[in-house]
């Protein structure tokens, strides 16, 4: 009976394993849908944290606004080490050495365990400083319980992140997927529980986030620890330090991590731009409408996170005629289903509209966020070719490639572009929408020529 059921789990093994090493546009759409559904419910679960604990006040809703760039820089650190791991996975995986993923895997989940010691050790002592420094001081009964507990429990994110992509490294996208639902399933119930039941308020919503991330956590280590019924191999006796593996672990892990956060920046500088040239009431809508455009691009993240492990399975195989296919077809697959959304959005934006401005005191919002949805809609069109060449380099360990072209694309396109058409032609809250939409597409289109070149340059070296 036994025997039986060890063959079935190792058929299923393989079967995950020849997913990713078959036909790459099978490939994608099987590990990037699930992906969406994942990206897609976290968007929605964050917004219903801010819902529950604006219950409680401004102040504290104010407070978990001045922790998110923390929270962000350690779900960065997580999902760029989290990358490097299913990039290097995927690649020895494509070539045929298991012993060497196996390996990789190990050194991604004792690096998470480094990290997560790291992360509280550095930001504790100063957290309430560095708060301040932020701007928190006014809310800072509210900031520093939150962010405490946040950071406290911050090896939850980082391992989920690292876990979920050796997951899906080896194509086992559905368990990767079903962890971090449940995350945010579990997250919506306790919530309130938390908040009002216990009478925990802000620390509730805290805690909540961090308990249900920590069973999301612990039911991936059961998977690959306990039950060890995946394809890679999680025995801690058979792990053995090699030098080359972190380097080209850290070398995808850093720039993606870098990556995030240089979009982080941006977006609080664009806030400050539009803090500068607009009303409280134009930056309430652009608030509003960046929202809904941040949703859309989850079907292009999700997309482009698929190219990670097919890319890096391609270029481990040096299979370039696949890895072509991969980085076109999941272009292809993103244009489509941008343009759709974007269609969608310009015909619905009025109804859309209606979700932030469905009360007196809001319905003069109305009018704006219809007018932003409408421009930064076409920032969607811009999306694919950058991202999803960006995420195939990561593929192939060229995060420094990928990291180069994101700081052409936001750091130096969508800045400059903002800076001249706001304070120079004079456009305000305009310069900022035509800044992000004609910066993207424009640094997308150098990113997919670079690829282009790089993959040139491969074919014409192998032959």
């Amino acid at each position: 009976m036994n025997t039986n059921k060890n063959m079935k789990n190792n058929n299923e093994k393989n079967d995950k394993v020849d997913l990713i090493r078959g036909d790459p546009k099978i490939a994608i759409k099987a590990i990037a849908w699930p992906m969406i559904i994942t990206l897609v419910l976290n968007m929605v679960y964050n917004m219903v944290d801010r819902v529950w604990v604006a219950g409680l006040g401004s102040d504290p809703l104010a407070a978990i606004g001045f922790v998110t760039p923390l929270f962000i820089i350690i779900g960065g650190i997580a999902n760029g080490f989290g990358a490097g791991a299913n990039s290097l996975i995927s690649r020895y995986i494509g070539a045929n050495k298991k012993d060497s993923a196996d390996n990789s895997a190990l050194h991604g989940v004792i690096i998470g365990l480094i990290l997560s010691i790291l992360i509280p050790l550095i930001l504790l002592p100063c957290l309430e400083n560095l708060l301040i420094v932020m701007g928190a001081s006014s809310v800072i009964t509210y900031a520093k319980p939150y962010a405490a507990i946040i950071i406290l429990g911050s090896f939850t994110l980082i391992f989920n992140g690292i876990l979920s992509s050796e997951l899906r490294a080896e194509g086992d996208v559905k368990r990767a997927t079903t962890a971090l639902i449940f995350t945010g399933v579990l997250n919506m119930i306790i919530d309130p529980i938390f908040i009002y039941t216990l009478n925990l308020g802000v620390e509730g919503a805290a805690l909540a986030t961090i308990l249900s991330a920590t069973v999301a956590t612990c039911l991936m280590l059961y998977w690959m620890f306990i039950k060890k019924d995946t394809y890679l191999s999680f025995k801690i006796k058979e792990f053995h330090y090699n030098a080359k593996i972190t380097k080209e672990l850290i070398a995808v892990a850093l720039p993606a991590s870098v990556e995030q956060l240089i979009i982080s920046v941006l977006t609080i500088i664009g806030n400050l731009i539009l803090s500068i040239v607009a009303t409280t009431t134009i930056i309430a809508g652009y608030t509003a409408a960046w929202s809904v455009i941040q949703v859309g691009m989850m079907t292009s993240v999700g997309i482009g996170t698929a190219a990670i492990t097919v890319g890096g399975v391609a270029y481990g195989a040096r299979d370039y005629e696949k890895l072509k296919t991969t980085c076109y077809y999941s272009i292809k697959l993103s244009m489509i289903i941008a343009i759709a959304i974007v269609i969608l959005i310009e015909i619905f934006a009025p109804q859309i509209a209606l979700l932030f401005s469905y009360s007196t005191s809001s319905a003069h919002l109305g009018v704006i966020i219809t007018e932003t949805l409408r421009i930064l809609a076409l920032f969607l069109l811009g999306i694919p070719l950058g991202l999803c060449s960006a995420c195939v380099f990561q593929g192939m360990g060229k995060g420094t490639i990928s990291l180069i072209l994101t700081v052409i694309r936001e750091l130096i396109l969508v800045l400059l572009l903002t800076l001249i058409f706001t304070f120079v032609f004079g456009l305000a809250q305009y310069g900022l929408y035509y800044g992000l939409v004609l910066g993207v597409a424009i640094g997308s289109i150098i990113g997919f020529i670079v690829f282009k070149y790089y993959l040139k340059r491969l074919i014409k070296y192998k032959e």
